[in-house]
């Protein structure tokens, strides 16, 4: 199977990303949903990610430890969502 998803990638080093950002980025334009990891960083996803059938994203699920779909942000240091 191939990967078709991304995860973009947002370190200390840049800014924190607005949600209208967030939303096209990982949801084009709609919902997001906040996962905190066990480290700390946050992966942001399509919120209706399942209802739209979109391909699982095997990074992202991988870093959460469980089934994340569709393309993810993921927020390191400086860059994560208070």
């Amino acid at each position: 199977m191939i990967d078709t998803t991304k995860l973009h990638k947002r370190s200390k080093e840049d800014e924190r990303p607005t949600l209208g950002q967030a939303q096209k980025l990982v949801a084009g334009g709609g919902l997001v949903e906040l996962v905190t990891l066990a480290n700390g960083d946050q992966l942001l996803v399509d919120e209706e990610g399942l209802l739209k059938q979109l391909p699982l994203n095997f990074e992202a699920s991988e870093l959460a430890g469980r089934p994340l779909v569709g393309d993810a942000l993921l927020l390191q240091g400086g860059a994560r969502w208070d």
